[in-house]
């Protein structure tokens, strides 16, 4: 007989009125884990790590603010009536593809401002951006959201996951599919692939690595959108990340193709960055 232990509690430490969500905990985690390996890989391509943290120091709250607003704008008939719960982001409700924009947007003009070659900064970032984004999935998992259809216990049971994941995924009186789970294994082993094969000598092209990402990002996250009961829509018919995500996925195919032909002599990602006048 399965017994039923309840849902995990998203409150990871209350002090008086204050309470601190594991949501919060998650991604904070995932930021400094990511800040910590960007830097790392930064200093072998000769960018200074003082560059990265000011950079981030920019990139954090405009991320977190573009994440929230993308979030908002799609489900405005909800806002619109709850004006007050706007900024309640420690409830879950921001967008990975709003955060993405917006902290696209901080690193292009970031990098121009201090002599940084653009995507040789994307493709640092890339890799550690897709492990953070795998390990903030479980920040959903906490908050209960970012699930998928009912299924039944039998079918999460022949999936071998931990069983305080199946207790987890009874929500609102039926068992759910994980997707969160499937989109955080499907992001941390596109990071490690990423890792496994970017300093392999004459394979990729400066902006290739970061190209990879979006490719292999945005191919799962459209399968996996397709599971999700949550999803943004447009008009209740059309989910907004899968057409964000194939726009990603084929864009970013082109772009890679387009760059290999008409600029043949783009610098390897290895080369680092030419325009430090400190490298030797």
């Amino acid at each position: 007989m399965e017994i039923l232990l309840g849902a995990l509690n998203p409150i990871a430490l209350k002090l008086g009125p204050f309470e601190i969500h594991w949501y919060g905990v998650i991604i904070a985690s995932a930021v400094v884990l990511a800040t910590f390996l960007a830097v790392r890989e930064g200093k072998k391509r000769q960018i200074n790590p003082d560059d990265i943290y000011d950079m981030i120091l920019w990139a954090l709250p405009v991320a977190l603010i573009s994440a929230r607003a993308y979030y908002v704008v799609f489900e405005w008939s909800y806002y619109a009536q709850h004006p007050d719960q706007i900024i309640a982001i420690w409830d879950g409700g921001i967008a990975i593809y709003g955060s993405l924009i917006g902290a696209g947007i901080v690193v292009y003009f970031f990098c121009r401002s201090k002599w940084i070659p653009v995507w040789l900064m994307l493709d640092v970032a890339g890799p550690v951006v897709l492990m953070a984004q795998g390990i903030g999935r479980w920040g959903n998992f906490m908050n209960q959201e970012a699930f998928g259809r009912i299924t039944s216990l039998q079918f999460l049971q022949n999936l071998h996951i931990p069983h305080f994941i199946i207790q987890q995924m009874f929500i609102d009186g039926a068992y759910r599919q994980p997707t969160f789970l499937y989109e955080s294994l499907w992001d941390i082993l596109g990071f490690i692939l990423l890792m496994s094969f970017r300093h392999r000598k004459n394979l990729f092209k400066r902006g290739e690595v970061f190209l990879s990402y979006v490719i292999w990002y945005s191919f799962g996250r459209f399968f996996i959108e397709g599971m999700r009961t949550d999803s943004l829509m447009i008009g209740n018919v059309i989910r907004v990340s899968q057409v964000l995500s194939v726009v990603l996925f084929v864009g970013g195919i082109t772009l890679w193709l387009i760059r290999r032909k008409r600029m043949p002599n783009n610098p390897w990602y290895l080369d680092g960055n030419e325009l430090n006048p400190q490298k030797s």
